[in-house]
């Protein structure tokens, strides 16, 4: 099988398409022949060896989220069967013809939906939802959205509005994504660069973190919190949090889907629903064959992406 692999820390020049063994699942996994393979952000941090705890272990094969097809199911798994179209959270691993997903991640595809519109719907949708439920915004909160365009940021937008917030404010790299982002619902689009991002918000979700992370924490208003859900880092101001009586809460997928299983479950089925409803749309900046890994982080590098960037087998 074809897989892509670094080396070596470093840009998307580090990535190589290489012949390999397919794995085998193991115990709970799932061997799923990849039809679409989600890019994120988190992903292409951990080439440059500056994700979350740091660089995977070299060499390493990125990724976090797939969809295909079942060719094998591994010991002590239920309630799927080879030929299952499935979409799951991997972690690790997904650039690839073949990978391991763990089947408690797993999640069947409707027969109405694409490898490629599960891929976009699901991870980020269940980050989406993973930060607003955090957050559990009240009657009348304003919400602001970093990384506001990105393949969770766009989801966000929407999904707020969808649970009633009165205020939703986008915020982005580029006034370009404008228009993309009222056309999503949000009632306010701001620029990193702005002196101001307007009126304090009840409730901030940072998908960018780094040092937008201070201007994020001042943006909150008096009481409010922040859900910081990147992977970039950044440094909290304490005497923002005392000041303003601020909270800032983080946010991992891997903890939530460990803690929080019968909520995961539930978002699971809200977005198939809303999006089988046409209530919800997960848009995709560009699908990419596997050998131009290196092109798709280019474009999440460069903050250029409109929603999902899409790697295809």
């Amino acid at each position: 099988m074809r897989r892509v692999r670094f080396h070596a820390y470093g840009g998307p020049e580090v990535l190589r398409v290489e012949e390999a063994e397919p794995p085998v699942a193991g115990p709970g996994e799932l061997l799923v022949r990849t039809e679409a393979i989600g890019v994120t952000l988190p992903c292409v941090r951990r080439t440059h060896g500056d994700g979350n705890g740091g660089g995977d272990p070299l060499p390493a094969v990125p990724g976090g989220e797939i969809a295909g097809t079942v060719v094998a199911v591994g010991p002590e798994v239920t309630g799927f069967a080879v030929g299952d179209r499935v979409t799951s959270l991997t972690f690790k691993g997904s650039y690839a013809e073949l990978a391991l997903a763990p089947a408690f991640l797993a999640d069947r595809i409707p027969d109405d939906a694409s490898a490629v519109e599960a891929v976009a719907l699901v991870r980020s949708g269940q980050v989406a939802l993973a930060a607003l439920s955090t957050a559990a915004p009240r009657d009348g909160e304003s919400v602001l959205i970093t990384g506001a365009a990105s393949a969770t940021g766009h989801l966000a937008v929407q999904l707020a509005k969808l649970q009633g917030v009165p205020r939703v404010v986008a915020a982005v790299s580029s006034a370009a994504k404008a228009e993309f982002l009222y056309g999503l619902g949000a009632d306010e689009v701001v620029t990193y660069d702005q002196d101001s991002w307007g009126e304090p918000a009840d409730i901030v979700l940072d998908g960018v973190g780094g040092a937008l992370l201070p201007r994020a924490l001042a943006t909150v208003a008096e009481g409010g919190r922040l859900i910081f859900f990147n992977s970039g880092g950044g440094t909290v101001p304490a005497y923002e949090l005392l000041a303003g009586s601020k909270t800032v809460t983080g946010l991992t997928m891997r903890r939530f889907t460990t803690v929080h299983r019968e909520r995961y479950e539930q978002h699971r089925a809200q977005l198939w629903e809303l999006a089988g409803a046409g209530r919800l749309r997960a848009a995709v900046h560009a699908e990419l064959p596997l050998e131009e890994a290196a092109k798709a982080h280019e474009i999440i590098e460069a903050r250029a992406n409109l929603g999902k960037v899409v790697l295809r087998p």
